[in-house]
């Protein structure tokens, strides 16, 4: 599996922010990342490509880019580099692709403004900032979202005044874990994380583990094609990313962790997945965050299970590369699935897949991959209307399912 996209786009941007040098390996080489690579670049850091997968960041003071920022389609680096930014007496401009530029920024422009950035701009991208002289913050991160509470603490780095974030609902947590791997000191009491007085960073080794949205494509292959086995190695196992693991074992999949062990912080290990019944659940929304990314795909297990499966407090999904929660329904439909979306939730009833059906995914890489999956399992073949921007997030999507005996296959 291709390394972690979260932890790879972390390790950058603290490798850009740390005094000395960061040596990277398994990082995760798609368009995403790559666009955080070049965004550091630009911004004064050192950063070179020296084998597949092998990086090395030379940490330098941020200064103003020569030209606009590119996020391409990546919210994760448009927000975490105006956070990483915000510290230094810079001005920046972040643009994006067409997608990107109709996703809501305010959510982190907002903090920011609030610890005394200054922005132009509205509430989407293109938006320049005028970074430094930065104050103290208590931000409550309502909604839970992994990409703000990041940006705050980045942006703390760049002072010493008080810096805290709230959780109502637990986020995502790779940056406290990469901040105290590079010596920050970073204070996690229950749902309160705060930043301690060491902000210092220093140039680490980094090893990216496997990318847990990227295997859930395979492991949900193995869950609904019969006879199927499938095992990953080396897999991040953080618990606040392992929301679908447990939701395959609530469906009564045949699941087994190996392995389990601690890398710099992080939990990972492998994970093998075995073809058997599953059946309908239900899950709330306070499980979402652990598995915000694996919606479409355990939509799809879901196709295949028996009985209902209804996965409430997914708004959130509304608001990414897609309105995911209106085209999983969709795509789900055309293929002769029962499915609804019910409000922020999503209503499945599960059985044969006829399939047969050409979806439409508005340019959205994670709905393109799960209606492909679910192909495997249907009676007749699934299309998808667009699948170039797969290389987003699974560069090598289509080689590894091809690898796990999967029959995709690129229309001429």
């Amino acid at each position: 599996m291709p390394g972690d996209k979260s932890v790879s786009h972390r390790a950058l941007i603290l490798g850009g922010l740390a005094e000395g040098e960061t040596v990277i390996s398994g990082l995760l080489e798609s368009e995403d990342v790559q666009a955080t690579a070049a965004a550091v670049r630009a911004l004064g850091p050192r950063v070179e490509r020296f084998g597949p997968g092998r990086w090395r960041v030379i940490g330098a003071p941020w200064r103003s880019p020569d030209a606009p920022i590119e996020c391409g389609n990546s919210g994760t680096a448009a927000r975490l580099l105006m956070g990483a930014a915000a510290g230094f007496d810079l001005t920046a401009t972040f643009v994006g692709d067409e997608s990107l530029s109709r996703r809501p920024m305010g959510r982190v422009r907002r903090p920011l403004e609030s610890m005394g950035v200054r922005f132009e701009g509205g509430d989407t991208l293109p938006l320049t900032m005028h970074g430094g002289g930065l104050r103290s913050i208590e931000h409550l991160n309502v909604p839970a979202s992994a990409q703000v509470k990041s940006a705050v603490l980045l942006a703390g780095l760049g002072s010493d005044a008080p810096v805290t974030v709230i959780e109502p609902l637990p986020s995502r947590n790779h940056s406290e874990i990469m901040l105290r791997h590079f010596g920050a000191e970073v204070e996690t009491d229950g749902r309160v994380t705060r930043l301690g007085a060491a902000r210092k960073l220093e140039g680490r080794l980094v090893s990216v583990p496997g990318d847990p949205s990227a295997a859930a494509f395979a492991w949900a292959a193995a869950a609904i094609v019969p006879g199927s086995e499938v095992r990953t190695e080396g897999v991040l196992l953080n618990p606040l990313r392992s929301g679908f693991i447990m939701a395959l074992q609530r469906m009564g999949a045949d699941v087994r962790l190996d392995n389990v062990r601690g890398s710099q912080g992080e939990t990972i290990g492998d994970v093998r997945v075995r073809f058997g019944p599953i059946f309908g659940a239900e899950f709330t929304p306070e499980e979402i965050p652990s598995m915000v990314d694996e919606i479409p795909i355990l939509a799809v297990v879901a196709a295949c299970a028996r009985g209902e499966t209804r996965i409430e407090g997914l708004d959130e999904l509304r608001h990414k590369e897609s309105d995911r929660l209106a085209l999983m329904a969709e795509g789900l439909s055309a293929c002769g699935v029962e499915a609804r979306a019910d409000g922020d939730a999503l209503v499945v009833r599960g059985g044969p897949v006829r399939g047969g059906a050409a979806v439409r995914t508005e340019g959205d890489h994670r709905i393109a991959m799960a209606h492909l999956v679910l192909g495997l399992g249907a009676a007749e073949p699934v299309e998808v209307d667009e699948a170039e921007m797969i290389a987003t997030s699974f560069p090598g999507f289509r080689e590894a399912m091809r690898g796990i005996g999967a029959g995709i296959e690129e229309l001429r």
